[in-house]
């Protein structure tokens, strides 16, 4: 029997009640499901460790879809997202029926999109007390009302030193998160590159940029203490002269679509972009 892992938002109800009736659609077609909803669902049995399952469904938006990056890291599990609230950028345009949902998964019917993930090393005195990864974007902020002051280098070249409110470091899955709240620019999924952001520096150049996914990014932490984030959910506090390192990821995400999986549809979606009468269309 195939089996879908179901990850839920845990406090929205419109999500539990498409979860139900795609666990009744599912069963129609041979799939098992498990769920990580506190509690369970009816028809479903929750997620322990081991489980084998072949695809993640997530009913909520991109902060869920988060999560559930979590639960797939590591393995070749593909995640397709169902937009239950605002457009986002990683889930579906427009919701299907449960129904329509299951037969499309069913027969695979559905484009991946490999994303990029970036990792981090958090070295002090000299030894690694920290690692991590991020699918959007780790920023180094002021844990305080202080600045946080941070030497930035480059490829092992100096680049400046910026006291600042932070920094963003973000892949182009999370170009259209934080980092263009902040003012960033909007990469394509497709695009191999990490955008480097300072948040409100005091500095003659603080602007956003675009460097290589080869590039190594290391900040030294120079104020009392910093906070480091990986996508707004993975904290790990930082001193005074520790080093962090980012870099590539080795590893993956895959985020599916069954509908168009053109950026460019998912972009006018999101921001209602006026194109009604442009050159005729």
């Amino acid at each position: 029997m195939r089996t879908a892992l179901l990850v839920i938002h845990p406090t929205r109800p419109e999500a539990v009640e498409f979860a139900q009736e795609l666990i009744v659609e599912l069963k129609k077609l041979g799939f098992s499901a498990i769920t990580n909803y506190p509690g369970g669902l009816a028809g479903s049995s929750g997620m322990g460790s081991g489980e084998s399952f072949e695809i993640a469904i997530v009913l909520g938006g991109d902060g869920t879809i988060l999560r559930a990056a979590e639960l797939v890291l590591g393995s070749d599990i593909p995640i397709l997202g169902i937009n239950l609230g605002n457009v986002g950028f990683l889930a579906e345009i427009n919701r299907p029926t449960a129904g329509e949902l299951a037969v499309a998964i069913a027969a695979k019917n559905y484009r991946g999109e490999p994303r990029l993930l970036l990792s981090h090393q958090v070295i002090r005195g000299g030894a690694l007390i920290a690692t991590g990864w991020a699918l959007n974007e780790f920023t180094i902020e002021r844990s305080h009302s202080q600045l946080v002051e941070l030497f930035v280098q480059i490829d092992e070249r100096p680049l400046s030193r910026w006291a600042c409110d932070g920094v963003i470091c973000a892949t182009p899955t999370g170009s259209t998160a934080y980092a263009f709240s902040a003012g960033g620019p909007v990469l394509w999924p497709e695009v191999e590159a990490i955008v480097v952001l300072p948040l409100a520096a005091h500095a003659l150049y603080s602007r956003p940029m675009v460097i290589s996914p080869q590039s190594s990014i290391v900040i030294d932490i120079e104020s009392r203490e910093a906070m480091l984030s990986a996508d707004g959910m993975r904290k790990t506090p930082l001193l005074a002269g520790d080093r962090l390192i980012i870099r590539k990821s080795e590893l993956r995400v895959e985020i599916l679509h069954i509908e168009s999986a053109v950026f460019t549809d998912r972009l006018v979606a999101k921001f209602k972009l006026p194109i009604e009468g442009w050159r005729g269309e």
